[in-house]
This record gives C-alpha cells, sequence and structure tokens, in this order.
C-alpha cells in the first residue's frame, strides 16, 4: 500500500452543506476503489492567486490516503469531470520513499577531512 494525498480546491460559490456534499463524494470515490483515508484537512474558504473559472476563492480539502499504485489514476479519471471541483492534485505523500536520504553534515565534513 502506498500512501497518498489528495488536494480538491470546490467551488467557493457553494454553501456550507453543498461543499461537504460534493467532498463526501471524494471520499467515497477514494474509498471506492480500495483506498483507506487516514486523514482530512479541511481548510477552509481562500481567496485564489488569479481567477479560475471566473471565481476568486474556494473551499481547500487534502485527503492523506493509502491505496494500490493504480488507485489514483482511476480516481483522477473520475473527479476531473466531476461537477464544482475546480482543481485536483495527487501526490504521493511517503517522502522516505521517493527521495534518498541526505547524508548529515557531521558525516560530510569526515568525508572531506579524510579525502585531505
Amino acid at each position: 500500500m502506498n500512501k497518498y494525498e489528495l488536494a480538491v480546491v470546490i467551488s467557493g460559490k457553494l454553501e456550507e452543506d453543498e461543499k461537504n456534499a460534493v467532498l463526501d463524494k471524494v471520499k467515497a470515490l477514494v474509498e471506492r476503489f480500495n483506498g483507506k483515508i487516514t486523514a482530512v484537512d479541511e481548510q477552509g474558504k481562500k481567496r485564489f492567486a488569479y481567477e479560475v473559472q471566473k471565481m476568486k476563492e474556494g473551499y481547500y480539502n487534502f485527503i492523506k490516503f493509502e491505496s494500490e499504485a493504480d488507485t489514483p489514476a482511476e480516481i483522477e479519471k473520475r473527479i476531473r469531470i466531476m461537477d464544482n471541483v475546480v482543481r485536483y492534485l495527487i501526490v504521493v505523500d511517503d517522502v522516505e520513499a521517493v527521495a534518498p536520504k541526505a547524508p548529515k553534515a557531521e558525516e560530510n565534513a569526515d568525508n572531506e577531512a579524510a579525502a585531505e
């Protein structure tokens, strides 16, 4: 199981209950493809840096989930056509699996001293 984070921006023109309904649809979509939601972070309504689809603000939500490697592609196929979803992005959340650990500064200093 891989760890992912789904960032979803929902239209700022919606009322609170409509926004929650869209967010519930997104969560159900993740679970439909055997994703296990570990955390949901609702950031609230924020202003965009530039106008998107004639909107100036939207609701930001971050959903962390675990799933198989093919699940994000399936989620993207379906979320792309959802009404009231302005933007979305799925990224790998497990930093250690993607980036190798950087050597510590002390080790670098020892290596440089040994080279001299």
